[in-house]
């Protein structure tokens, strides 16, 4: 009976083994076949057509009046590093004026953002067809990825200057530097001063990715969102 009862439960393992293996063989056919009635120039024009659009909404939203700071997933906040400048200068009752250098630094960004979206449509435009299949196969914001290592140091080179010219624009030290001011004038404190330039730089850039991949994610999943044939027929 024992001997019968082992039989049974090694062949009901080796059942279960053998279905996990079919699970992993549909898995791998699945995503091979993926998009399998859209040939290679279909999946890369549409790819491209999904980013392009991606970004074109993202700049646009980022570049809005209150576009980053009437957002909380993109709003900048106070610079890290002057944080406990922030939470001192709190306490002896200057929380507008630190709400007005907030507003300043999310103008500076919002101004710009407007000038970018050329760097987006030249990395897209110069996908390989490689990319754009090894995109569609790969995680929800897999096409976000591949573009930020694209274009990260050249949005870098394109916006400090722009953000340098908002920050005078939008009269970002006309906020900071009496800030500065009267923290370092309180005793014992560490006198803090960051690159400005390079924090709203960065946070812009940081931003219009969060958008871009919600963009992207947005396309994947959802099929309304897919508004031309072709977005239909690569993301099905």
């Amino acid at each position: 009976m024992k001997t019968i009862f082992l039989v049974l439960l090694l062949l009901a393992s080796q059942l279960c083994s053998a279905q996990i293996d079919l699970l992993k063989v549909a898995s791998t056919k699945a995503n091979t076949l993926l998009s399998s009635s859209a040939n290679k120039d279909e999946v890369a024009k549409g790819l491209k057509e999904a980013l392009v659009s991606g970004a074109d909404k993202a700049t646009k939203s980022a570049s809005a009046k209150d576009g980053f700071y009437a957002n909380k997933i993109i709003r900048i906040p106070f610079p890290a590093e002057a944080e406990k400048m922030k939470q001192t200068l709190q306490k002896t009752g200057m929380q507008s004026q630190i709400t007005d250098f907030e507003k300043s630094i999310n103008s500076a960004a919002e101004l710009a953002a407007k000038q970018v979206l050329v760097i987006f449509v030249d990395a897209i435009t110069s996908m390989s067809i490689q990319d754009a299949f090894q995109i569609l196969k790969g995680e929800n914001t897999a096409a976000t990825s591949y573009l930020r290592k694209q274009t990260n140091a050249q949005l870098y080179n394109k916006i400090k200057p722009i953000a340098k010219k908002a920050i005078q624009q939008v009269e970002v030290t006309k906020y900071w530097n009496p800030l500065v001011k009267t923290y370092n004038t309180i005793p014992f404190t560490k006198a803090v001063n960051p690159d400005l330039e390079d924090y709203v730089t960065n946070k812009t850039i940081e931003g219009i990715f969060v958008l871009i991949a919600n963009q992207e994610k947005e396309i994947r999943n959802n099929p309304k969102a897919r508004t031309s044939a072709l977005l239909q027929k690569v993301f099905k």
